[in-house]
């Protein structure tokens, strides 16, 4: 499994949706299961998934699909195009 496919199943799972749901049209608050407590968890998972911490303002800047696999470049786990 490609670190992209890894993300979408962290997501789906983290968010708890399907994983036809996970695109990049997905934000922060644009379905009722990505609210605040989600979140932290979705953010909590992507540091387990991926053995990485996240710093705090990135955890706040991560609040759409293209920007959340933006910031995990910078931290070596996606690959830029």
């Amino acid at each position: 499994m490609d670190k992209s496919q890894k993300l979408d199943e962290v997501m789906a799972l983290a968010l708890s949706v399907p994983l036809e749901e996970i695109n990049d049209d997905l934000a922060y608050q644009s379905i009722p299961e990505w609210d605040s407590m989600s979140h932290m968890v979705l953010m909590t998972e992507l540091e387990t998934a991926f053995g990485i911490s996240i710093e705090t303002d990135d955890m706040l800047e991560m609040n759409t699909m293209p920007k959340v696999r933006e910031i995990l470049q910078k931290y070596g786990v996606m690959q830029t195009n």
